[in-house]
């Protein structure tokens, strides 16, 4: 699958991971958006259902076995080049996930990962297409963590 200059989208997948009001961000080890911040994801492979994908691509990324994945949102990441010609182009599906076991460390393609407070986030590089989501989605992602984080 030709991921510069592609015939047609390509399909991905995130994981919103989210530990005592904290959201797990990864720093991008490639293209595109290299070295900026974003959730931990990735590509869904041919046979693979998008829970799958998004269990699978977590555990490489950060080293933690998710399970329970929520669709949160979908979006779309399309870059254009000087000429106006399509780059890149992802259609993002994100989770939110709950963490098994493990423990969270920067692995695969992520270059850094870090477990970063909701009112800090942006002041992050972040990608353009997440910056977009967490601000779609931060009072989602906040009600979440509350849901979680609440004694039994």
């Amino acid at each position: 699958m030709k991921r510069l200059y592609p015939e047609q989208p390509i399909v991905g997948i995130g994981a919103v991971i989210i530990r005592q009001g904290k959201i797990a961000l990864i720093k991008r080890g490639n293209e595109p958006s290299k070295g900026k911040w974003t959730i931990p994801g990735g590509l869904v492979e041919l046979g693979e259902t998008l829970e799958q994908a998004v269990i699978r691509e977590t555990k490489e990324e950060t080293g933690l076995d998710v399970e329970n994945p929520r669709l949160i949102d979908v979006v779309s990441n399309v870059d254009l080049d000087e000429k106006g010609k399509v780059k890149y182009h992802y259609v993002i599906i994100d989770y939110f996930v709950h963490v098994k076991n493990g423990t969270a460390q920067a692995s695969s393609d992520a270059e850094e990962l870090r477990w970063v407070p909701f009112d800090e986030v942006e002041k992050y590089d972040l990608t353009m297409s997440f910056r977009l989501f967490f601000r779609h989605n931060r009072e989602r992602m906040e009600n979440d963590n509350e849901s979680v984080n609440k004694p039994k």
